[in-house]
Protein backbone atom coordinates (compact mmCIF):
# COMPACT_ATOMS: atom_id res chain seq x y z
CA UNK A 1 0.00 0.00 0.00
CA UNK A 2 1.16 3.27 -1.30
CA UNK A 3 2.40 5.97 1.78
CA UNK A 4 0.55 9.18 1.22
CA UNK A 5 1.74 12.70 3.12
CA UNK A 6 -1.07 13.37 5.42
CA UNK A 7 -2.95 16.84 5.84
CA UNK A 8 -5.72 17.65 7.74
CA UNK A 9 -8.80 19.42 6.63
CA UNK A 10 -12.48 21.08 8.23
CA UNK A 11 -15.63 21.56 7.25
CA UNK A 12 -18.57 22.86 8.84
CA UNK A 13 -22.49 22.73 8.39
CA UNK A 14 -25.64 22.48 9.71
CA UNK A 15 -28.39 20.37 10.66
CA UNK A 16 -31.68 23.08 9.71
CA UNK A 17 -34.80 22.38 11.48
CA UNK A 18 -38.24 23.46 11.82
CA UNK A 19 -40.35 22.98 14.63
CA UNK A 20 -44.18 22.67 12.26
CA UNK A 21 -47.36 23.14 13.45
CA UNK A 22 -47.76 19.38 13.37
CA UNK A 23 -45.83 18.99 16.21
CA UNK A 24 -43.01 17.46 14.22
CA UNK A 25 -39.53 18.87 13.80
CA UNK A 26 -38.37 18.41 10.28
CA UNK A 27 -34.89 19.21 8.53
CA UNK A 28 -33.47 20.58 5.49
CA UNK A 29 -30.90 18.06 3.44
CA UNK A 30 -29.84 18.80 -0.15
CA UNK A 31 -28.94 16.02 -2.74
CA UNK A 32 -25.74 15.58 -4.86
CA UNK A 33 -23.98 12.91 -6.62
CA UNK A 34 -21.29 10.63 -5.43
CA UNK A 35 -18.47 9.18 -7.22
CA UNK A 36 -20.61 7.00 -9.14
CA UNK A 37 -22.76 9.29 -10.31
CA UNK A 38 -25.68 8.64 -8.33
CA UNK A 39 -27.88 10.91 -6.32
CA UNK A 40 -27.16 10.87 -2.29
CA UNK A 41 -29.10 12.63 0.54
CA UNK A 42 -26.72 14.48 3.13
CA UNK A 43 -26.43 17.64 5.23
CA UNK A 44 -24.81 20.84 4.10
CA UNK A 45 -21.88 21.21 4.98
CA UNK A 46 -18.23 22.74 3.25
CA UNK A 47 -14.77 23.94 3.83
CA UNK A 48 -14.21 27.11 5.31
CA UNK A 49 -12.55 29.86 3.93
CA UNK A 50 -9.42 32.03 4.96
CA UNK A 51 -10.42 33.84 8.31
CA UNK A 52 -13.53 32.11 8.83
CA UNK A 53 -14.66 30.60 11.91
CA UNK A 54 -16.56 27.36 12.05
CA UNK A 55 -19.85 28.93 12.96
CA UNK A 56 -19.41 31.61 10.27
CA UNK A 57 -18.40 28.60 7.79
CA UNK A 58 -21.68 26.45 8.64
CA UNK A 59 -24.09 29.40 8.01
CA UNK A 60 -22.31 30.69 4.81
CA UNK A 61 -22.55 26.63 3.62
CA UNK A 62 -26.24 26.26 4.44
CA UNK A 63 -26.72 29.56 2.45
CA UNK A 64 -25.46 28.75 -0.23
CA UNK A 65 -26.07 24.77 -0.81
CA UNK A 66 -29.58 25.71 0.44
CA UNK A 67 -30.91 29.38 -0.24
CA UNK A 68 -32.49 29.47 3.54
CA UNK A 69 -31.11 31.40 6.22
CA UNK A 70 -30.36 30.01 10.28
CA UNK A 71 -29.87 30.48 13.32
CA UNK A 72 -26.88 28.76 15.23
CA UNK A 73 -28.20 27.09 18.47
CA UNK A 74 -25.38 24.77 19.36
CA UNK A 75 -22.53 22.46 18.35
CA UNK A 76 -24.25 19.52 17.84
CA UNK A 77 -21.11 17.13 17.05
CA UNK A 78 -18.35 16.28 15.05
CA UNK A 79 -17.81 13.82 12.68
CA UNK A 80 -14.07 12.95 11.41
CA UNK A 81 -13.09 10.26 8.65
CA UNK A 82 -9.58 9.80 6.62
CA UNK A 83 -9.91 9.73 2.92
CA UNK A 84 -7.54 10.05 0.20
CA UNK A 85 -7.26 12.57 -2.68
CA UNK A 86 -5.52 10.43 -5.82
CA UNK A 87 -5.27 13.23 -7.65
CA UNK A 88 -2.32 15.14 -5.44
CA UNK A 89 -1.74 11.86 -3.68
CA UNK A 90 -2.31 12.78 0.17
CA UNK A 91 -4.60 11.47 2.57
CA UNK A 92 -6.98 13.37 4.56
CA UNK A 93 -7.84 13.51 7.75
CA UNK A 94 -11.33 15.62 8.14
CA UNK A 95 -13.68 17.31 10.24
CA UNK A 96 -16.68 18.27 10.20
CA UNK A 97 -18.49 20.47 12.81
CA UNK A 98 -22.34 20.60 12.40
CA UNK A 99 -24.33 22.52 14.87
CA UNK A 100 -27.97 22.16 15.70
CA UNK A 101 -29.85 25.53 13.45
CA UNK A 102 -33.13 26.71 13.36
CA UNK A 103 -34.48 28.26 10.00
CA UNK A 104 -34.67 31.85 9.95
CA UNK A 105 -38.29 31.54 8.20
CA UNK A 106 -37.29 33.77 5.45
CA UNK A 107 -37.99 32.91 2.19
CA UNK A 108 -35.39 30.61 0.52
CA UNK A 109 -33.05 32.75 -1.83
CA UNK A 110 -30.90 32.00 -4.72
CA UNK A 111 -28.55 29.20 -3.83
CA UNK A 112 -25.41 27.32 -6.17
CA UNK A 113 -25.41 24.64 -8.11
CA UNK A 114 -23.60 21.66 -5.84
CA UNK A 115 -26.88 20.39 -4.93
CA UNK A 116 -29.29 19.25 -7.34
CA UNK A 117 -32.19 18.95 -4.76
CA UNK A 118 -32.99 20.78 -2.01
CA UNK A 119 -36.09 19.61 0.60
CA UNK A 120 -37.62 19.72 3.61
CA UNK A 121 -38.76 16.13 5.24
CA UNK A 122 -39.31 15.10 8.69
CA UNK A 123 -36.41 13.89 11.45
CA UNK A 124 -38.07 10.21 10.78
CA UNK A 125 -38.01 10.68 6.89
CA UNK A 126 -34.21 11.77 7.42
CA UNK A 127 -33.48 9.02 9.37
CA UNK A 128 -34.31 6.97 6.43
CA UNK A 129 -33.03 9.25 3.32
CA UNK A 130 -29.49 9.93 4.51
CA UNK A 131 -26.50 8.39 2.98
CA UNK A 132 -24.34 8.13 5.55
CA UNK A 133 -24.58 6.62 9.46
CA UNK A 134 -22.62 9.61 10.85
CA UNK A 135 -24.76 11.93 9.71
CA UNK A 136 -28.07 10.36 10.89
CA UNK A 137 -27.07 9.83 14.11
CA UNK A 138 -26.63 13.73 14.76
CA UNK A 139 -30.37 13.89 12.71
CA UNK A 140 -31.07 11.55 15.90
CA UNK A 141 -29.19 13.56 18.19
CA UNK A 142 -31.29 17.16 16.53
CA UNK A 143 -34.48 15.13 17.71
CA UNK A 144 -33.86 14.63 20.94
CA UNK A 145 -31.92 17.82 21.81
CA UNK A 146 -33.32 20.75 23.79
CA UNK A 147 -32.22 23.73 21.82
CA UNK A 148 -29.98 26.57 23.53
CA UNK A 149 -31.50 29.12 21.67
CA UNK A 150 -35.36 29.18 20.65
CA UNK A 151 -36.68 29.07 17.23
CA UNK A 152 -37.63 31.68 15.71
CA UNK A 153 -41.33 33.07 15.02
CA UNK A 154 -42.14 32.81 11.40
CA UNK A 155 -45.24 33.07 9.42
CA UNK A 156 -45.48 30.46 7.85
CA UNK A 157 -43.28 27.01 6.59
CA UNK A 158 -41.20 26.66 3.43
CA UNK A 159 -41.96 24.42 0.92
CA UNK A 160 -41.05 20.76 1.24
CA UNK A 161 -39.21 20.69 -1.48
CA UNK A 162 -36.69 22.94 -4.11
CA UNK A 163 -34.94 21.48 -7.22
CA UNK A 164 -32.58 23.13 -9.45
Amino acid sequence: MPRYPTRRATSAGGVVCDDRADHRRWVLLIARRNAAGKPQWTLPKGGLEEGETDEEAALREVREETGHGAVISHLLGTIDYWFVWRPDRIRYHKYVHYYFMWWDGLPAGERDDEAEHVEWVPIDVALVRLAHRNERNLVKKAMEDTPTVTQPPRSGSPATSLER
